[in-house]
């Protein structure tokens, strides 16, 4: 068996060892086939940058590109060293010299670097900063631009597809039975928020039934059962309630169930108002510690819809969602005010428009009419009631919808 002696030829304070290539998936079966060429960072005052190395590999099918500085090879390379031993045959000497490896992956088409300068300098800001992140970059760095790829990719795969299921969608129904389609969803996009309604009722008590946690409301409402005069001119002076509520208050009946009945709907009628004017709902009680939590339990699961941002699922009072409250508080006015309420007053408390209130009035059947201000507001312009009386109203197509037929 062939002896050799070997000696150290390498210093390990050395600025270019010898690089060890190892291909993430497979062997080579001829290595005298690739071509390799090393790069190394010109930023030689910075104390880490100045070691850093890019291996670049070249076949006839296929290049591959390796690095000293990644997160793998940093590990590979800190747990041991590595030596390259060259024999010669004639002495049966070996020298052995100082090496690190590089982890060479493939390099696929997109994201291969120039050759051609000129090529180079045609590209864009961004994409020479993709390249410099790519070769450079930290770890955080070329997760971000990955991600930001990704997300490129997603999005034009979602835009193409999007694009042809609606040139599909078009070719089918055409364009004019698409315009009577957006017209019906948005007479139906009100409908499904409103609350639940018995168009065979024989009284306007049954049409909107106000039962749903109504024990729920007496401890609460016990404020109001029992408020004096002097309590309500102070409360009007603090604005702590809603006009409509501040106004009814004045009007409580004598008889003990009507009054708790009455009380009970304001009570729960001023919550949804104030409710209705959260975003972003941050809190486990939003309401207070006075809010009962079945009642605050419900509000969250009733009047709101679920958001994801920044990490976390939050609860958010959107547009349609007050589209609902909405429609809740005119149920309850009804029958606080005999089935005629203001609707202008409400729409005020809720910081509405006008053209908003009004859709979602006649979409629960309501009369409209106009009249003076409520007594005691100060306020002498027209405002708009909405009476609720049986039969119901059949309800007719939306404005919007006749409008285009008229135009087709």
């Amino acid at each position: 068996m062939a002896t050799a002696t070997w000696r150290y030829r390498g210093d390990p304070a050395a600025e270019q060892p010898a690089a060890l290539a190892q291909f993430s998936h497979g062997r080579l079966r001829r290595a005298e086939a690739m071509r390799f060429t090393v790069y190394r960072s010109t930023d030689s005052a910075h104390p880490r940058r100045k070691s850093q190395r890019i291996l670049v590999s070249e076949g006839e099918r296929l290049s591959y590109v390796g690095n000293n500085f990644d997160s793998v090879v940093k590990k590979y390379n800190s747990l041991c060293r590595y030596f390259v031993g060259v024999l010669d045959k004639e002495s049966g000497q070996m020298d052995v010299y100082n090496a690190e490896i590089f982890n060479m992956q493939p390099l696929l088409s997109g994201n291969v670097m120039p050759d051609d300068t000129k090529d180079y300098q045609n590209k864009s800001y961004r994409e020479k900063m993709d390249l410099c992140i790519e070769a450079f970059g930290t770890s955080k760095q070329k997760r971000a631009l990955n991600s930001r790829r990704m997300n490129a990719v997603g999005n034009d795969v979602v835009s193409t597809a999007v694009t042809k299921a609606a040139a599909n969608v078009i070719e089918a129904k055409g364009v004019t039975a698409l315009i009577q389609d957006v017209a019906q969803d948005d007479e139906q996009n009100i409908s499904i928020f409103l609350p639940p309604c018995n168009e065979d009722a024989d009284k306007p008590e049954d049409v909107y039934k106000f039962e749903d946690k109504y024990k729920a409301l007496e401890v609460p409402a016990a404020v109001f059962v029992n408020i004096t005069q002097e309590e309500i001119t102070k409360k009007t002076e603090d604005r702590s309630h809603c006009s409509f509520v501040l106004e009814e208050l004045k009007f409580l009946p004598a008889n003990e169930e009507s009054r708790d009945r009455k009380a009970r709907c304001l009570w729960f009628l001023d919550t949804l108002i104030k409710f209705s004017h959260l975003k972003v709902i941050k809190k486990k009680n939003p309401m207070g510690p006075e809010c009962p939590h079945i009642i605050s339990k419900k509000l969250m699961k009733n009047f709101t819809s679920l958001t994801y941002n920044n990490g976390s699922v939050q609860n958010l009072v959107s547009a349609s969602m007050k589209a609902k409250i909405t429609a809740y508080v005119i149920a309850l006015a009804l029958h606080i005010n005999n089935f005629q309420t203001d609707l202008t007053v409400l729409q005020n408390d809720l910081k509405l428009q006008e053209s908003r209130m009004m859709d979602i009035a006649k979409a629960m059947r309501l009369k409209i009419s106009k009249a003076k201000g409520l007594p005691g507001l100060g306020d002498d312009q027209n405002h708009k009631l909405g009476a609720l009386s049986l039969p119901l109203p059949v309800q007719k197509a939306a404005v919007s919808q006749r409008k285009r037929k008229k135009m087709n």
